[in-house]
């Protein structure tokens, strides 16, 4: 009987263990779902198009008005500016997403889509530029179109001379057009955005040979934490990453066409990629991973021809020389530029993995500004969401790239193990998702931000592709119940909404801040720079802080400096009580002529934690008696005060040496 009772339990133990299996393999498993048939057909109801177009326009109605509040710092501020980005966001996504919808008004939703997000980012600054790289390449800009040479010295950012593609392009409309480069800059942008967005359908598109998948994996990508803000500013990686994203939907889209038709390809992208050479180092490298990879999983590819390996091993070529040459050129900046930001992005994120497993360790202060619960649920839901459709859409997204028939199994996997796959860019986009974690714990630290963020924007080409499969494949599928309909369609809109909140502390304008960037400009600091132009001339030696150095370099045209003189930064000559021993021999030895001193640094703490420059860490105000000191030491002169800006003329400090 013990025996009998033995084999009965081994039984039922063995069929739990079956299905437990057959379960995890339903949901992770490779197998997919045959999608809903009939769209190819399907109309554009202008009728859902025009009552959107209402309603994102009303959402921007209330955008503006919440920014407006913010302004006045009334209470009200968040609530409509929340409730217009969800107007703009929420309708707009399900729509997108949802199935049996034509291919036309898929795309032109998220033309729309993208266009009103970027009036989202516009409306926080909308006459003039606010970011910090914003200013960079206004100045480098302006000087191109006043002074008509490029390469210009930057000390302000010591690589963007030798990468001026961005300024030759906006000094060119403003030489056709006659506008302020403000203008056409943002003409440029709103542009750049409805191409990256056409660009990014087409590959998705060419990749999946689905209009419904390939929109689904836009919105996705629109919830990187890049998309909304980072590449959407005055900055020379919004440029270069749509003319990466145009080399990587060009060559996707002519793999089936004729010789003929591949060659011109070819050709075009190997223009855009010389393009982009000159245009943004990181978007450059971009294109040598995706076109490395392809060459190398062309030539792995059992099934490959002999023209696919030619043409994917010239464009990996092209995709490597031209940077490097670029660089024999000019120079290689680059290696100086990016190796302290990736060396101390790596220290950083050692030292939180380090104390996670030593809980004596101390861990690295994350001096960020809070932000309300309701944005950081929002991203914290949107980044568990993501990684819920990239479990659920790896292997799915595996099977893809062989073009499996549905419910064939774990077949697709062992097709990819023989090198025999259909597809080396889906192949290549699903395995680059594993970049995704790596991204987020960079994010987790404050030297490592940077990295992550950057990463975010590639990484997120497979991000949406994985999730895309994973929805359209599982979570909706064949069976158009409506709860199949709903859920994924409110997870995308989370996602989005993710990307939304990502992308800026606080997207809300308000009052003056000290030490918070863009919150810190305003036209009290702006009048005093324009003074500066108007009075002293352009091209004079200033000091200031990192904000008001900005906008001395911008409206003031002055020869701004990081640093007094080599190895005498400039914060420890604002820092000392007193201008004395060092700090004055500097000054006095440099070619500075005059210095700037904003009181309000010394009423508040810097919002970021720094007044000069983010290695400085000055996390407290600054002492009154510091900023006042030069009131009192022979051969300075105040020659400018509005109560809480004074500019300093220290020339004669050089007549004492």
């Amino acid at each position: 009987m013990s025996t009998v009772s033995a084999g009965n339990a081994a039984r039922t133990e063995a069929r739990t263990f079956r299905s437990r299996f057959r379960l995890i393999e339903t949901i992770i498993g490779p197998d997919l779902g045959a999608p809903a048939k009939g769209e190819a057909s399907c109309a554009i109801d202008f009728r859902w198009v025009s009552a959107l177009c209402l309603v994102v326009a009303l959402g921007l109605l209330l955008v503006v008005a919440g920014q407006g509040a913010g302004r006045r710092g009334e209470d009200a501020a968040s609530l409509l500016f929340w409730s217009g980005v969800i107007l703009v966001v929420v309708p707009t996504t399900f729509r997108i997403s949802w199935p049996m919808v034509a291919r036309g008004e898929r795309l032109f939703l998220l033309f729309l889509l993208a266009g009103g997000l970027f009036y989202y980012k516009s409306v926080y600054a909308p006459t003039s530029f606010s970011d910090h790289d914003e200013f960079l390449h206004w100045i480098a800009t302006d000087y191109l179109t006043t002074a008509g040479r490029l390469f210009a010295s930057n000390p302000l950012l010591d690589v963007g001379p030798d990468y001026p593609g961005l300024q030759i392009l906006t000094s060119a409309i403003v030489e056709m057009t006659g506008l302020p480069v403000f203008v056409a800059g943002t003409l440029l942008l709103a542009v750049l955005r409805c191409v990256f967005v056409g660009a990014l359908f087409l590959l998705f598109e060419s990749i999946t040979g689905s209009a419904r998948l390939s929109a689904i994996a836009c919105l996705v990508y629109m919830g990187s934490s890049t998309y909304v803000q980072f590449t959407s500013k005055f900055s020379y990686e919004s440029l270069g990453i749509v003319l990466c994203l145009l080399c990587f939907a060009i060559e996707a889209a002519s793999r089936n066409r004729d010789d003929v038709s591949r060659l011109r390809a070819a050709v075009l992208i190997v223009v855009l990629l010389a393009g982009l050479a000159v245009t943004h180092h990181l978007s450059a490298t971009y294109a040598i991973i995706y076109f490395v990879a392809l060459a190398i999983l062309e030539i792995l590819r059992r099934d490959a021809t002999r023209r696919d390996v030619m043409i994917a091993a010239v464009l990996a070529l092209f995709a490597v020389a031209l940077p490097l040459a670029w660089m024999g050129v000019r120079g290689n900046p680059v290696v100086n530029y990016l190796g302290p930001v990736i060396e101390g992005g790596f220290e950083a994120l050692l030292q939180r993995l380090g104390s996670l497993s030593d809980t004596t360790r101390p861990t690295e202060p994350l001096d960020i500004p809070p932000q309300p619960l309701g944005t950081r649920l929002t991203t914290l839901v949107a980044v568990l969401l993501l990684a819920l459709g990239l479990a659920t859409g790896f292997f799915r997204s595996l099977a893809l790239a062989v073009k499996a028939a549905p419910s064939s199994g774990w077949m697709p996997i062992a097709k990819i193990l023989e090198r025999r796959w259909r597809d080396s860019r889906s192949l290549f986009l699903t395995v680059l998702t594993f970049g995704f974690p790596i991204a987020m714990a960079f994010r987790l630290t404050v030297g490592g931000w940077e990295i992550g963020n950057r990463m975010g924007t590639f990484v997120f080409l497979g991000v949406g592709l994985v999730v895309a499969v994973s929805l359209v494949h599982f979570w909706q599928g064949p069976m158009l119940r409506r709860w199949r309909r709903v859920l994924p369609a409110s997870a995308l809109a989370v996602i989005v909404m993710g990307g939304v909140t990502a992308s800026s502390l606080n997207p809300i304008r308000g009052p003056y801040r000290a030490g918070a960037d863009s919150e810190s400009m305003e036209p009290m600091a702006i009048q005093a720079a324009r003074w500066t132009r108007e009075w002293l001339g352009v091209g004079n030696g200033f000091i200031a802080d990192r904000v008001n150095r900005l906008l001395l370099a911008g409206y003031g045209q002055q020869d701004v400096r990081v640093d007094v003189v080599d190895g005498v930064a400039t914060a420890r000559i604002y820092e000392a009580e007193q201008l004395e021993g060092d700090n004055l021999y500097a000054l006095a030895r440099s070619d500075i002529d005059f210095l700037l001193v904003d009181m309000r640094l010394s009423q508040s703490r810097p919002v970021f934690g720094f007044y000069f420059e983010p290695w400085d860490s000055n996390r407290e105000a600054l002492l009154p008696e510091a900023l006042l000191k030069f009131d009192h030491v022979d051969g300075v002169v105040r020659i400018y005060d509005n109560g809480w800006i004074k500019i300093y003329d220290v020339r004669g400090l050089h007549e004492l040496l």
